[in-house]
């Protein structure tokens, strides 16, 4: 077995898939069900089998194995894929070397970035650091959450990464890094980021793949710089702490959006650690994808500024689309995340947390205070004010929940609640369906593949049969057939890899219908199903001879219709006496 194989046998897909989607077993068998983290869905389609370690979404189709997943979720290449389960698993690699041109580029980078982070957090707590902790200590930050966030400084010269790099890696390695900027007038490089606070950013897995820096200096533009889109980092797929907040999200069963990196560091100073952000830049359906990927609630708490309410708006609507449950945290005071935390401390932060109200009844809080509650005219008007956000909820029955609840909150009749939302439509699940196949079939092949001994006794016998060449699944069965004369083990990701992807559709939507059981009762079942076809069979082969000796006859061919009742009768024989 090669290092790849060897690996996907020890390495549990349910505990890999599970550290990105939320599975709930199907009753007792392997069969594990979760929201898709690939396209948006509220009812799930995506299925993870432990017995045969594969994954299949029934709603966007994709499917595969343990690498296969990972290498989708973390947009990685398969030879990444490979190191980063290894990694994770305590799995050895082989001295040989696994690589591609692609793969040591971004571990080129990767190194590049750790060397960059190490050097930044060495600036800081030396000498050259010191107005950079004065600004930190300023901002509530303490040097064990400096640590914990690995802030650091860059050099104000702007020199010391491009010296690091230049003897380590080759020149297009340096200018694809985002870390140094090639110069127009002359050969060499510079550092991009020079004399700011930098805050590192990582991906899902804890990797270092980019940074964002502030300035320390009065009048330096940009305020926040960040690095450009690279081979490990883009802005649209990264949320700002995502890595370290992932497990209390989950805990928890909701996240909370803040603005910036220094909310961030606030909110989670006030030991909430289920706080993320986006990385400066408007939230987008990519990262909305991720943060339901660990839960599908949230707690919107943006700047107050008009800017902040800009971005907050838009990402709740992103949200709404994508079927989350929102509510609005607004401070007083006109504070952002992290100056709330500072001015009021801890504790009052997370008390107004708990009490944030949905973006619903926030809604209808403004509407409150934009019209006159006390007349008719006026309540009517703040319902049409919260109305199309409340359109946008897919679900009708939640709709006309939401709707009734609101209307109660504004005094509006709920007739016109009604009357407004009447041509809502239902919610349709976008699943794929492909050709049925029928129950003897199916139960057929989950039974070979879940049992030895079936195979070496229902195989040899199923191989000859002509019924075969009529199932929906024939080409499953023949690659099972051309497979049991291998004297390899049988494994289910060989079979896979036989099929085109129109067969692999199929065989992932057999193996996840049917209840799995254990070898004796699998075998019991392929020796069933056998009987019923050679039971069956029969009838269509006399009735093909019969239609060949009519054939025959009408055309004269008299010794071929001879022949051919013989053959019949013979067959008729053979029948009666299995049958005694």
């Amino acid at each position: 077995m090669d290092f790849v194989e060897q690996l996907k046998s020890q390495v549990d897909i349910v505990k890999t898939i599970g550290e990105y989607v939320r599975l709930k077993r199907v009753g007792s068998t392997p069969r594990y069900m979760g929201l898709c983290p690939f396209h948006t869905e509220k009812t799930p389609s995506f299925s993870v089998h432990s017995s045969h370690q594969f994954f299949k979404c029934f709603g966007c189709g994709v499917g595969g194995d343990v690498l296969k997943f990972v290498m989708e979720i973390e947009r990685l290449s398969f030879v990444e894929a490979l190191k980063l389960v290894a990694e994770r698993n305590g799995i050895a690699m082989p001295k040989r070397e696994y690589s591609d041109p692609e793969s040591k580029l971004r571990g080129a980078l990767t190194e590049m970035h750790e060397l960059a982070a190490a050097a930044f957090q060495s600036n800081l707590m030396g000498p050259a650091g010191a107005d950079a902790r004065r600004y930190l200590a300023s901002r509530g930050v303490t040097p064990e959450h400096t640590a914990e966030f690995g802030l650091g400084l860059s050099d104000a010269a702007g020199q010391q990464l491009t010296r690091q790099f230049e003897s380590r890696f080759a020149a297009e390695q340096r200018e694809q890094s985002g870390l140094v900027m090639k110069r127009q007038e002359s050969s060499g490089f510079f550092d991009r980021f020079r004399g700011r606070l930098m805050f590192p950013i990582h991906n899902e897995s804890g990797k270092i793949i980019g940074f964002g820096g502030r300035t320390l200096r009065p009048g330096d533009e940009p305020k926040y710089l960040n690095s450009p889109e690279t081979a490990l980092y883009r802005k649209s797929y990264v949320l700002y702490n995502l890595h370290r907040a992932k497990d209390a999200i989950r805990k928890s069963d909701y996240a909370v959006l803040v603005e910036g990196y220094m909310d961030v560091i606030g909110v989670h100073s006030a030991g909430v650690r289920n706080v993320v952000a986006s990385c400066g830049t408007a939230l987008t359906n990519t990262q909305v994808r991720a943060l339901k990927r660990h839960s599908g609630r949230i707690v919107v708490n943006f700047d107050p500024d008009a800017a902040g309410a800009n971005a907050a708006e838009r990402s709740i609507q992103m949200l709404l689309d994508e079927g989350f449950q929102v509510r609005v945290l607004e401070l007083e005071g006109d504070l952002d995340p992290d100056e709330y935390v500072k001015q009021h401390g801890a504790d009052a932060y997370r008390a107004r947390l708990e009490k944030a109200p949905s973006y619903f009844h926030w809604l209808a809080d403004r509407a409150r205070k934009k019209f006159d509650m006390r007349t008719v005219e006026g309540r009517i008007q703040g319902f049409k004010f919260v109305a199309p956000a409340i359109q946008r909820i897919a679900d009708r029955l939640e709709r006309f929940a939401v709707a009734n609840d609101v209307a109660n909150y504004l005094g509006v009749d709920e007739k016109l609640v009604r009357d407004h939302f009447s041509q809502g439509s239902a919610e349709r699940r976008n699943v794929h369906h492909g050709p049925q196949v029928p129950p003897n079939e199916r139960l057929l092949l989950n039974s070979l593949l879940g049992s030895e001994a079936a195979r070496l006794e229902v195989i040899p016998p199923l191989s000859q049969m002509p019924v075969v060449e009529r199932f929906v699944t024939k080409r499953i069965f023949q690659a099972i057939f051309a497979m049991h004369g291998d004297p390899a083990p049988f494994r289910f990701a060989d079979l896979e890899g036989r099929l085109a992807d129109a067969d692999r559709d199929l065989l992932s939507a057999v193996i996840f219908a049917d209840e799995v059981l254990e070898e004796e009762k699998a075998h019991e079942q392929a020796s069933a199903c056998l009987r019923t076809l050679q039971a069956e069979d029969p009838k269509s082969e006399v009735a093909a001879l019969r239609a060949q000796i009519k054939a025959a006859e009408r055309e004269g061919k008299l010794q071929e219709a001879i022949r051919l009742a013989e053959e019949l009768d013979r067959r008729a024989r053979t029948r009666s006496s299995t049958q005694v």
